[in-house]
């Protein structure tokens, strides 16, 4: 993970990589909106907008979050936070 000052406004971008042997993507896909990330097209996959700052507590929250959401599915994740 890595951080860019870009103003106030800080994102966390989650590439996601998956594997022929795990979950299908549309599962995957699901499971990331139902805690809020939300698809982009174009760099990254998905986008989780904190609305303001958070901190490295938070962020790390975030993850964990997520490293949950997806266990079992087969996919690899990048988290790329840009503030």
């Amino acid at each position: 993970m890595y951080f860019l000052i870009l103003g106030d406004i800080l994102e966390t971008f989650v590439d996601v990589y998956m594997n022929v042997d795990g979950e299908k993507g549309s599962v995957i896909f699901n499971k990331l909106n139902e805690i809020g990330l939300k698809s982009c097209i174009g760099e990254h996959d998905f986008v989780y907008d904190w609305k303001g700052i958070a901190t490295m507590p938070d962020e790390l929250k975030l993850i964990d979050k997520i490293q949950s959401q997806l266990k079992g599915t087969g996919a690899l994740l990048k988290f790329t936070t840009n503030r």
